[in-house]
């Protein structure tokens, strides 16, 4: 085992054995809990850090075991390497010596004996030979951790309510099945569970079966410069790639996702070390765009021997030698996605486009296309489509379209189109979508360089007499964004301190999450105080809401039960803010008053009036 995960391979090289990987290993930001606009799996909160090695101990505060840990996290923060590293450690005698044997066993490759029949026995022989030497009746006796790494990438059809039941190690069944019992703990009861998920596939594994929800955060700032020292030996390399990501914003932040670091590292190391002076990347449309052209893409001659086939596509053998293929990154995708579709709009594809855009009419300028995808992408709850339209919007700055050449196709790029495209983003409403949603308006101002409004908060920041400045809802989108990325706590968060519009309060909201104090003695509508009931997450321990009331008013408003989860999670809350809560003119079911009175119950629950 220790053979095995010494190693590591970053990107696409399969063959060569890569570095050691304590030796590039930066330590991740792990929580105990999830933040809750990652996914609404259990509502968990807890937001603790925790040490990968320690996901399966008990906390001071806690009781009973943990068997089931579940582990969420975005496409390429470092759910696998985590994997690695726990299991490094355990096999070279340092952490979790209870643990009588780690037995990975990645989704990936049960896809290719998704159809077979095993008991678990022959399944964990099968995987790992040596087990072969040990009798069924000693796997009771040993703590046996499995690791099941990819959820998202499963292709088995988890049961886990009509399942047949399974308690011998020996007895044949399906892989399904099988893996349906073990995390119930009907089979091998004694065993620890560890699954690793992309926040999407999580819902798969029911909450009643999981004894700890972790998340992978990626890098913190201080991680993210650990890591270039790391990977370079060259000091004076590492130092200018990290004064290079420092100064852009942009890049600064998506270097929280390990394999964004990699494919930073690949495309400067190669910039910085050769003769030829080149404009490094700024922008992440920008970093992808000279990723994809040393991957060496000949955009003359589509080959099938083309980069995209031996760069962007990792090819691994895994055990049975039977080759699968996976993005280096979900983001790679997402870039492609976006060069297809202004490849498609520039060769009027009009069937690609008017998919995308549910049939819209009137897209026939690229400044209207891009204004009806925004749109799009802002009603979504989710934000799935943050990334892709980013990209897009990084695709039509001129610099990008020549690096890419004839991939993009014959474009619109004169100056009157591009200030369109500024002016429409500057100019665009979000009524009352989410705010975290509304931030992107600003990083697609970011991506096409359009530096102005970040200036201008900039100087926002400095003056003296803010009170008297009026922002825009762009500015808001801005100032949010900066307030929440800063390193430092704001001390107080006062929304009517600010000179702006309804909607530029509403757009604020994310920047609840860096302050120690909030104040506001507005009575917001439900949809507002919701909303930053949602954002709560602070950086400081010591951090307060001052005031915060939740009155429904003007309308008789139907709370629905994910609107009185997100007020009981408020309650709930340690420690908890809300005081004030009015509901009298609120259209109220059973199912949503019983979910609301969990929170009322709460011995954290500190509120005064409730109406």
């Amino acid at each position: 085992m220790r053979m095995r995960h010494e190693h590591v391979t970053e990107g696409t090289d399969e063959k060569q054995r890569g570095p050691l990987l304590k030796k590039i290993y930066t330590e991740l930001y792990i929580t105990e809990g999830l933040r809750e606009e990652t996914i609404s799996w259990n509502n968990l909160l807890h937001n603790a850090p925790i040490r990968c090695q320690d996901i399966f101990k008990v906390l001071t505060d806690q009781h009973g075991s943990i068997r089931v840990v579940l582990t969420i996290g975005v496409a390429g923060i470092g759910k696998t390497f985590s994997v690695q590293k726990f299991t490094l450690d355990w096999a070279e005698g340092f952490k979790n010596q209870d643990i009588s044997a780690v037995v990975p066993l990645s989704f990936r490759e049960m896809n290719l004996i998704r159809d077979e029949q095993h008991s678990l026995l022959t399944l964990i022989q099968l995987f790992h030979p040596t087990f072969q030497k040990i009798p069924a009746e000693q796997l009771s006796v040993c703590k046996l951790l499995f690791i099941f790494d990819g959820l998202d990438e499963s292709r088995l059809s988890l049961d886990f309510n009509n399942s047949q039941v399974v308690s011998d190690v020996t007895q044949k069944s399906s892989i399904n099945v099988l893996l349906t019992n073990l995390i119930q703990g009907r089979l091998l009861p004694s065993a620890l569970v560890w699954i690793t998920s992309r926040p999407a596939a999580a819902n798969q594994i029911p909450p009643s079966c999981v004894s700890r929800v972790t998340e992978v955060r990626g890098f913190t700032d201080s991680q993210k410069e650990e890591y270039f020292r790391r990977r370079f030996s060259d000091e004076d390399l590492s130092s200018r790639i990290i004064s290079h990501i420092k100064a852009s914003k942009s890049l600064f932040i998506m270097c929280g996702v390990p394999v964004f670091c990699w494919i930073t590292a690949v495309v400067l190391e190669n910039m910085l070390t050769t003769e030829k002076r080149k404009e490094l990347p700024t922008t992440m449309t920008d970093m992808y765009s000279h990723f994809l052209m040393q991957c060496g893409l000949d955009v003359t001659e589509a080959s099938l021997y083309s980069g995209v086939c031996t760069e962007i596509f990792r090819r691994e053998c895994g055990i049975f030698q039977k080759p699968v293929y996976c993005f280096v990154h979900l983001s790679v995708q997402e870039f492609l996605a976006a060069v297809y579709m202004i490849h498609c709009y520039n060769n009027k594809k009009t069937e690609v486009v008017e998919n995308l855009l549910k049939n819209q009419t009137n897209i026939s300028t690229l400044d209207k296309f891009l204004s009806r995808i925004m749109k799009k992408s802002l009603q979504s709850q989710t934000g799935h489509l943050d990334l892709f339209v980013r990209f897009l919007h990084g695709l039509s700055v001129e610099s990008n379209q020549r690096l890419l050449g004839s991939l993009l196709g014959q474009t619109e790029n004169s100056p009157e189109i591009i200030q369109r495209i500024i002016n429409n983003l500057k100019e665009m409403k979000t009524n009352d979508m989410s705010p975290d949603r509304s931030i992107n308006i600003f990083h697609c101002l970011m991506e096409m360089k359009d530096p102005s409004v970040h200036q201008e908060i900039q100087e926002f920041l400095k003056s003296e007499n803010r009170s008297e400045k009026e922002l825009s809802e762009i500015h808001c989108s801005a100032l949010a964004y900066m307030l929440q990325m800063s390193e430092e706590v704001l001390d107080e968060l006062n929304l009517n301190s600010y000179k702006t519009t309804g909607e530029g309060r509403w757009r604020l909201i994310p920047a609840v999450r860096n302050c120690r104090k909030f104040i506001n003695s507005i009575k917001f509508n439900v949809l507002f105080v919701l909303q930053i009931v949602r954002t709560m997450e602070f950086k400081d321990k010591n951090s307060e809401l001052i005031f915060l009331c939740l009155h429904v008013c003007h309308h008789r408003y139907e709370l629905s039960e994910n609107d009185c989860e997100a007020v009981a999670s408020a309650l709930k809350s340690n420690p908890s803010h809300l005081i004030e809560l009015d509901l009298s003119k609120a259209k109220l079911k059973d199912s949503a008053l019983e979910v609301l009175s969990g929170g009322l119950k709460s011995p954290n629950c500190k509120l005064e009036t409730l109406r």
